[in-house]
């Protein structure tokens, strides 16, 4: 019997697919429907401290191979996501979720995450390092000074099970500085990757999108290798305690065998989400199910991060 189980953070889930913060998860009723369906797991839109509008729309466009967007973090605050995790403990206490923040500042970074701390909540909290379409701030994760001090201020007083979203990285330089960066704490994962920053799509002699003239966060298929090289390069450099999820290019179910194949303990699902909606963890499943069987894999600890190469 074929199983895509999992285990992140010492939690146990029973598929390893879940949605990209992002996608389906701006309302308790989408959110619902993801826990509902095939996927293992849910993680909550990235909430900021208080209720963001977000960016002008037009501010997110399917194209031929993903998507570009440039949402600028909407989402209902985090009391909003807090309450309705803590209201799922009582209901399904068996299951564990996720709860993804950004503070727009890092001070309220820390307000956030104290508040968590102080919560009862006992799933996984998301640090989102990486959300491109904020005008104005950058990318925390590209800049290793400030990544090492907001992660060492964090340590001092959070307790719970915490991990970081990371925008991709380019240089094999960046992945050896980041990873001694990330080994010196006791994180539970990285997810590898967001969007790729900054992209322009152009139909007929326009953009598609409002904010920033068009420039916006690319992914789905335009992606794929890109991810699957930060979650191998992390796989090859983070200590084992260190997990990692592969998001980005998931459309079928050999994308997320090639992200647990390069060593993703788990695998969200954006842009094709976003198209197909939540049948498509359904179908990915089958899918990775179906390679599983073919190439005799039981579990996906038979193949995790046993990426081959071309030897010398």
């Amino acid at each position: 019997m074929v199983s895509t189980s999992t285990q992140i953070a010492g939690f146990a889930f029973d598929n390893c697919l879940m949605n990209a913060a992002g996608v389906a998860c701006m309302t308790k009723e989408e959110l619902a429907e993801v826990k509902d369906s095939a996927a293992g797991t849910f993680v909550t839109k990235t909430a900021t401290l208080e209720f963001r509008q977000g960016n002008p729309e037009p501010r997110y466009q399917d194209v031929p191979l993903g998507s570009i967007n440039s949402m600028g973090l909407p989402n209902n605050g985090l009391d909003y996501y807090l309450d309705y995790l803590l209201e799922l403990q009582e209901s399904e206490p068996n299951r564990t979720f996720f709860l993804s923040l950004v503070g727009m500042s890092p001070e309220e970074t820390h307000t956030i995450l104290k508040k968590v701390q102080a919560s009862d909540f006992k799933g996984i909290t998301e640090l989102n390092l990486s959300c491109p379409n904020v005008p104005g701030k950058p990318q925390i994760a590209y800049d290793f000074e400030t990544t090492e001090k907001i992660l060492s201020e964090v340590f001092a007083y959070f307790t719970k099970p915490l991990g970081i979203k990371l925008p991709p990285y380019f240089d094999i330089v960046h992945f050896d500085q980041a990873a001694a960066i990330f080994n010196k704490y006791p994180l539970k994962f990285v997810n590898c990757v967001n969007s790729i920053g900054n992209g322009l799509y152009i139909e007929d002699e326009s953009v598609v999108i409002r904010p920033k003239n068009g420039f916006g966060g690319i992914g789905g298929q335009y992606i794929k290798p890109t991810a699957l090289a930060n979650v191998h390069a992390f796989y090859q450099r983070l200590k084992p305690e260190i997990q990692i999820i592969g998001t980005g290019g998931v459309l079928t179910g050999r994308d997320a065998f090639e992200h647990i194949l390069c060593g993703a303990s788990m695998v969200q699902v954006g842009t094709t989400l976003h198209k197909e909606g939540v049948a498509a963890f359904e179908r990915i499943t089958t899918e990775l199910k179906a390679i599983m069987e073919e190439k005799g894999y039981e579990n996906l600890e038979d193949f995790r991060g046993k990426l081959k190469y071309i030897e010398e």
